[in-house]
C-alpha cells in the first residue's frame, strides 16, 4: 500500500509493481505543487505541467499492474499477525503487508492578504524551481515566521535578479544581517506589509501599512513547512528532536514494514529527490517482504526435510 500519489509515491509503487508485487496507491488528488504551472529540475520533464507529469506516472504504474484508488487514508493500524489495515474515509478498509507513506507537507504562509491567492503564480518560495523563469524581474522577498529560511532566501534570490527588495516585515535585523544583504545590492524596505497589490490576476506591487506601494512583479516568501504525518504519528512512529519523523536512509520508520518518503519527512526535497527516495524505499520494502517470503517457505518445509 502506497499512500500519496505524488512523485515519491508513484515512483515507489512503480518499482514495486515491476518487482511483481501487488500494489495499490491511495490518493486524493491534492498535490502540493498543484498551483504551479510547470515542473522544473526534473530531468526530461522540464516545463511539464504537474498534472500531466502525475498522469503519465499513473499510466506507467497501471501498465505494470498497479492500481490507483481515489480515497483518503484516515489511519493505519497493525494487524495481530503480519501486515497492516488502512482505514479509509468513506471507502472500504484495505490490508497490506507493507506501507509507504508519501503524504507530503503543507505550506503555511504568513497572514498577508494576497499571498495565498497568488501562491504558485507570482508568489513563490523556491528559486531553484522558479527563479530562472522570473530572472531579471523586479523581485521581493517577504519576511515571515521562518526567519533563517527568509534571510537565506533574500541573499539567494539575488542570483536571479539585480533588482531585489527585502521587506523584513516583523523581522528585526541585526547590523550584521543588514550588512550582508546591502553588500549584495539588496534594498531593504522597513515597515509592516499590509498586502499585495494585484491587477488582472497578476502581482503589481507590495503595499505597506502606511499606504506606500513598492512596485514588484514577483514575491518570494518562506512558508512554515508542516508535514502531513498524522498517519505516522497515529501508528506510533518515532519522531526526532525536530519533531519530524525519524527514518533510516531508505525511509524505514521505527515501525517495521512502514516507510515514509518525500516531503512528509524531508521538507527541502525537490520532485526528483522525492522520486529517488520513493525508489530507494520500494527496493528496501521489497527486500523486507522477500525475507518474509523466504521465512514462510522455510517454515512450510517439514522439519525432517530441512
Amino acid at each position: 500500500m502506497v499512500i500519496g500519489g505524488g512523485a515519491a509515491g508513484l515512483s515507489a509503487a512503480s518499482v514495486l509493481a515491476r518487482a511483481r508485487r501487488k500494489v495499490t496507491v491511495l490518493d486524493v488528488g491534492e498535490p502540493r505543487n498543484a498551483p504551479a504551472q510547470h515542473v522544473h529540475g526534473f530531468l526530461s520533464r522540464d516545463g511539464m505541467a504537474p498534472a500531466q507529469m502525475l498522469a503519465i506516472g499513473r499510466g506507467e504504474l497501471v501498465g505494470y499492474g498497479g492500481q490507483v484508488v481515489q480515497a483518503r487514508a484516515a489511519a493505519i493500524e497493525q494487524l495481530e499477525g503480519r501486515g497492516f489495515v488502512v482505514r479509509c474515509d468513506g471507502s472500504p478498509d484495505l490490508t497490506a503487508r507493507g506501507v509507504v507513506v508519501a503524504t507530503g507537507l503543507r505550506d503555511e504562509l504568513p497572514a498577508i492578504p494576497g499571498l495565498r491567492q497568488q501562491w504558485g503564480v507570482d508568489v513563490l518560495h523556491c528559486p531553484y524551481c522558479h527563479g530562472y523563469e522570473v530572472r531579471d524581474m523586479p523581485l521581493a522577498v517577504l519576511g515571515g515566521d521562518n526567519r533563517p529560511f527568509t534571510l537565506h532566501q533574500a541573499s539567494l534570490v539575488r542570483q536571479w535578479s539585480s533588482d531585489v527588495v527585502f521587506f523584513p516585515n516583523r523581522i528585526v535585523l541585526t547590523s550584521e544581517e543588514r550588512t550582508r544583504l546591502t553588500s549584495r545590492g539588496i534594498r531593504i524596505v522597513e515597515g509592516a506589509v499590509a498586502g499585495l497589490v494585484v491587477k488582472d490576476n497578476r502581482l503589481s506591487g507590495v503595499e505597506l501599512a502606511d499606504g506606500q506601494i513598492v512596485p514588484r512583479s514577483v514575491v518570494f516568501v518562506g512558508p512554515r513547512f508542516v508535514p502531513r504525518d498524522e498517519l505516522l504519528t497515529g501508528l506510533g512512529c518515532e519522531a526526532g528532536e525536530d519533531g519530524w519523523m525519524r527514518t533510516d536512509p531508505t525511509g524505514h520508520t521505527s515501525v517495521p514494514g512502514v516507510w515514509a518518503v518525500g516531503n512528509v519527512v524531508d521538507s527541502p526535497a525537490q520532485l526528483i529527490n522525492a522520486a529517488g527516495a520513493g525508489t530507494k524505499a520500494a527496493i528496501a520494502l521489497n527486500h523486507f517482504l522477500l525475507e518474509q517470503d523466504v521465512q514462510q517457505a522455510v517454515t512450510a518445509i517439514p522439519s525432517d526435510h530441512r
